[in-house]
């Protein structure tokens, strides 16, 4: 080695065998922690409410939109929790805690509100899930330290919100209606106030007369008032109330015989047959039955369906829990009493019994939907002694409905199997088959001696019904998917039908069953047809009574008002209204009332 190169050598550092190493960098200082991934949460949060928002947009069928809005939060509370646990980036713990949060506050909620499982669903879980992306959307700037224990703090705050309310009801737009928890219920207000009612004193016997309105939707069943014509400018002639007041839950209508009014109405306890004087609203007298049904599923509502029904002197009625009464018209004495459910084997349905007595001759029938051939049951209308039962379907919220087909007097009975037809000794003159997965709750609506409509879950079909001496023969005329009603019944004027599509009131051609209108003007409710001047009368879900003229090219109110004023929050309107004796009756779940209407008066001069 040369001189030089000893001499670098000597100069460098000598060489340590191991040399240090180098410091590591805290973890917490070397690189900061990915925020959350927020786009999928808020992806599907707003999937979910598409879901359930959309098809109420697009007026669709009512079991669609019910389905949207109950699957829709259960897939999407399975895909939150997907990206939760494996795409949100949050610590393991975190995800953890966060999910113990959510799942405390459904077990609290399953346990201690007055919800059910299905209402949990279509309004708990929706919220939740909303809350929890929103929290983490409105604190992504704020450290994750802060925000990991107060996220699962207000998720189950969240969800003890549900604790402290009750569900009222569901409405035909498919939305709630929710009051405090330890506020009284309309049914707890109607028994603290009904001493104040009054009572009155009836006539000592009962019969038929000309004006009356014997039962549900009149005497053929099809809300059509003819003979009567009333004045249509509600702005120069008002219609004048003359009582209104709480009532018990009942979602019947009325019966009208001269000064008295029929319906039923839970009040408790009790099962409620009542009789009120028309012109005052006083209680006449009241049969009580020691029996309650309640809708467990929390969407109608609890106490009776029907409607009842006045004949010779004597009503009728069916209870929600298939109590069958025939009483005395003019004071309510028991003049025979049946149970349903013991005679046919049915068991209750969940909405309960909602068929209204029909009494056709000397049998009074009820579709009881039982097992085997107790579909159909009729009763000696004078003894309550079974006279006969027939095989129609297992469900039905439907009526046996009066029909003359080929010249034959017919009772009809619709299921979900479709529409039976019986003579009156209960011998099947004709079946239309048609049938579908759930119940059926609409009339049939007889158009002529030949043709009826009938309707379903995916719409509404005319069928013609004829017969030679091969016997009794179908055949569809048109099927119209414009018309697919929930609860509502439908009228036909001229060469149109008018009834509710979902939440829409609609008009569609009769000839070929196409949409001519549809308007959400009133939201679900029921249609009556003043057949004499050619106007609708249609009382909204929300308790507004509007005139509207029967014609197909447009929809044309006449003029509106509030009859159940401020009350749509406590009962929603779905029973049908009744024109009898120049009055307005309306009535839904918490208030009934009376309306004296002005009559038509002379033309103007000039017109």
């Amino acid at each position: 080695m040369s001189d030089a190169a000893s001499q670098v050598q000597a100069d460098l550092p000598p060489i340590e065998p191991n040399p240090p190493a180098v410091a590591a960098v805290p973890a917490s200082i070397a690189a900061p922690r990915p925020r959350p991934r927020l786009w999928p949460g808020v992806a599907l949060v707003v999937l979910m409410l598409l879901t359930i928002w959309v098809p109420a947009w697009l007026d669709a069928p009512g079991m669609v939109r019910y389905m949207c809005v109950y699957f829709g939060p259960m897939i999407a509370a399975l895909g939150v929790a997907v990206w939760w646990l494996f795409f949100s980036r949050v610590p393991w713990t975190d995800r953890g805690l966060s999910l113990v949060g959510v799942a405390a506050g459904a077990v609290l909620a399953y346990f201690l509100s007055l919800l059910n499982v299905p209402l949990l669903i279509v309004y708990a879980v929706p919220t939740v899930l909303t809350v929890w992306v929103l929290a983490l959307a409105a604190t992504w700037f704020i450290p994750w330290s802060a925000v990991r224990l107060g996220l699962p703090a207000v998720l189950l705050l969240t969800w003890a919100a549900y604790l402290c309310v009750r569900f009222d009801g569901l409405y035909g737009e498919l939305y709630g209606t929710f009051s405090w928890r330890w506020s009284l219920t309309a049914e707890q207000k109607f028994l603290a106030e009904k001493a104040a009612i009054g009572t009155a004193s009836g006539p000592a016997a009962m019969t038929l007369q000309p004006g009356d309105w014997v039962g549900f939707r009149g005497p053929r069943r099809d809300g059509r008032l003819t003979g009567v014509r009333i004045a249509a400018d509600w702005n120069q002639n008002p219609p004048r109330q003359l009582w209104s007041h709480r009532v018990g839950p009942g979602w019947g209508s009325f019966a009208v015989v001269g000064d008295s009014i029929f319906t039923q109405e839970q009040r408790g306890p009790q099962e409620s047959v009542v009789c009120y004087d028309a012109n005052s609203g006083k209680e006449i007298w009241a049969h009580d039955d020691a029996t309650r049904f309640e809708d467990l599923t929390k969407m109608g509502g609890d106490g009776p369906r029907a409607t009842p029904m006045f004949h010779d002197g004597k009503i009728y009625t069916l209870g929600g829990k298939g109590r069958l009464n025939c009483l005395n018209a003019a004071t309510g004495a028991v003049v025979w009493s049946r149970d349903i459910v013991e005679d046919s084997g049915a068991t209750v349905p969940i909405w309960g019994f909602a068929s209204s007595p029909l009494v056709v001759g000397d049998v009074v029938t009820v579709i009881a939907a039982g097992s085997g051939d107790k579909s159909m049951s009729a009763y000696d209308a004078a003894s309550g002694r079974p006279r006969w039962s027939a095989a129609a379907g297992k469900q039905s919220y439907s009526s046996p409905h009066p029909a003359k087909l080929g010249g034959v007097e017919q009772v009809l009975c619709t299921t979900d199997a479709g529409v039976t037809a019986f003579d009156a000794a209960g011998a099947v003159l004709w079946k239309y088959d048609w049938p579908q997965a759930m119940h059926r709750t609409l009339q049939p609506t007889i158009l002529d001696d030949s043709d009826v409509l009938i309707s379903s879950l995916t719409g509404t079909r005319r069928v013609r019904i004829h017969h030679d001496k091969d016997g009794w023969k179908t055949e569809d005329v048109w099927n119209s998917p414009a018309l697919i009603p929930n609860y509502n019944d439908m009228v036909v004027y001229d060469d149109a039908i008018y009834g509710y599509n979902a939440d829409s009131f609609v008009c569609i051609s009769l000839e070929d069953g196409r949409q001519k209108w549809r308007t959400k003007a009133y939201g679900s409710g029921q249609v009556l047809l003043l057949a004499d001047q050619g106007l609708l009368l249609v009382v909204s879900e929300h308790g507004a009574v509007a005139l509207l003229k029967a014609t197909p090219e447009k929809r044309e109110e006449l003029c509106q008002f509030q009859a159940l004023e401020g009350q749509a929050a406590e009962g929603k309107t779905w029973n049908h209204p009744v024109v009898a004796h120049g009055k307005l009756f309306v009535r839904n779940a918490a208030f009934a009332a009376c309306y004296q209407l002005a009559p038509e008066g002379p033309p103007s001069i000039g017109k």
